[in-house]
């Protein structure tokens, strides 16, 4: 025998660590291949697990699992924004004595439960990068964090999340005239030996070599040359864009994705497909016409949009936020579709699900709804990229961390 329950947080939060089904008119599975939407579907979450996903008719629930039965709602999975500022006391971080800081680390300042990452919270947001900002060309390392916890230690995904990496016109705000040629040697020099670096340490991890001297500013290198991680790189117009592509994964083998990527850099999009490389797009999710772009014939055009069409390629979203507040993380996905990001086999919630969590290397936890990961899942009144849906409830780990019926809304 089964209770079933309404949605309303009375009900969902009690007996928070038991067994529940989650019982949708519409289950987003969002899955990196496969079955990507179960009509009239169930979610089966066990100690903060989801257990099994499928068709209401055909799923069994156990006896003794509560359910939470929402009606018309849809249920997907967290949200995942790969460029956010808002985990720590201030809304940027930036140390710049230094062109290149590799060792910084932006886990130091994270401040749990704080207001922003609540707001993000509240639109289904669950999972985000948190990292440096842009004014130097290696800015330091980034940490992927839960949004939800309320100590360091549970919301750790993975430290280092990346490793910020930043071309373009911030850091050439520095004061010394420094240009684009003076910004590729910087990073390139800086990876060459974070590379050395990282050998020296295989080799004598091997018992090939002697025991290396420990240098802080390039053991993130020794997780990116093991693929353990990737950089986040802050790149915009073609020739940004398409250096990006040849010199941190042609040239260095690492794996890397476009951040940022708007002002043309989508025309560098056939070479990220060739080589691998996903493009997270935000703040900016349009381009309108201006001397930095080729003929748009006067037209305001989709950057994803503009990737996608050249690919297949992993295309997401991002917000920078505060640049666009964590909470409109959905609101980028719905711009990119308003100005011509296909949508007919639901590629703007998978670039808010899947393929950041996939281009981060974490998709093994979140990012969709399959037996095995984190319970995070966000019910919804509709389509997520329609700006007339609003989140009702989001699970984290199985537990419910945010009901609109007492909680309100954020924002």
């Amino acid at each position: 025998m089964f209770v079933a329950a309404t949605c309303s947080v009375s009900t969902a939060r009690a007996d928070d660590d038991g067994p529940v089904a989650i019982v949708a008119a519409k289950v987003l599975v969002a899955s990196w291949e496969g079955e990507q939407v179960i009509d009239h579907g169930v979610v089966l979450v066990r100690n903060g697990k989801i257990e099994s996903v499928g068709a209401r008719a055909t799923t069994e629930i156990p006896d003794g699992v509560r359910v939470i039965d929402v009606g018309d709602r849809w249920v997907m999975p967290g949200m995942v924004d790969l460029h956010s500022h808002v985990a720590g006391p201030d809304v940027d971080l930036n140390d710049m004595v230094f062109q290149c800081n590799p060792e910084l680390r932006a886990s130091s300042v994270v401040v749990p439960s704080n207001r922003l990452l609540d707001r993000g919270l509240a639109s289904g947001v669950t999972t985000v990068l948190f990292i440096p900002g842009s004014g130097t060309n290696v800015g330091g390392q980034g940490i992927l964090l839960k949004t939800s916890p309320s100590t360091f230690e549970a919301m750790r995904v993975r430290d280092p999340g990346s490793l910020k990496i930043a071309q373009g016109d911030n850091p050439m705000r520095w004061g010394y005239g420094m240009g684009r040629g003076l910004m590729n040697h910087h990073i390139r020099d800086t990876v060459a030996r974070g590379e050395a670096y990282a050998k020296a340490w295989t080799s004598y991890e091997k018992g090939e070599g002697s025991l290396p001297e420990k240098q802080l500013d390039l053991e993130p290198f020794r997780d990116l040359f093991a693929h353990r991680t990737q950089i986040s790189t802050h790149t915009q117009i073609y020739r940004l864009v398409l250096s990006t592509i040849t010199m941190l994964k042609g040239e260095f083998g690492l794996d890397v994705y476009i951040d940022h990527g708007e002002w043309a850099g989508y025309l560098a999009a056939p070479l990220a497909v060739k080589l691998g490389v996903a493009a997270i797009i935000g703040p900016r999710e349009i381009d309108t016409p201006s001397a930095r772009l080729p003929n748009t014939d006067g037209k305001i055009v989709s950057v994803s949009a503009e990737y996608q069409k050249r690919g297949p390629m992993q295309v997401g979203f991002n917000t920078d936020a505060p640049v666009v507040p964590q909470e409109e993380l959905f609101l980028q996905a719905t711009m990119g579709v308003r100005y011509g990001f296909e949508n007919d086999a639901m590629e703007a919630v998978r670039g808010l699900t899947i393929v950041p969590a996939h281009t981060a290397g974490i998709d093994d936890r979140v990012g969709s709804l399959e037996p095995g990961k984190d319970a995070d899942l966000v019910v919804i009144t509709g389509d997520p990229t329609d700006p007339r849906s609003f989140v009702e409830l989001v699970f984290v780990e199985g537990r419910v961390v945010y009901d609109v019926a007492t909680d309100g809304r954020r924002f």
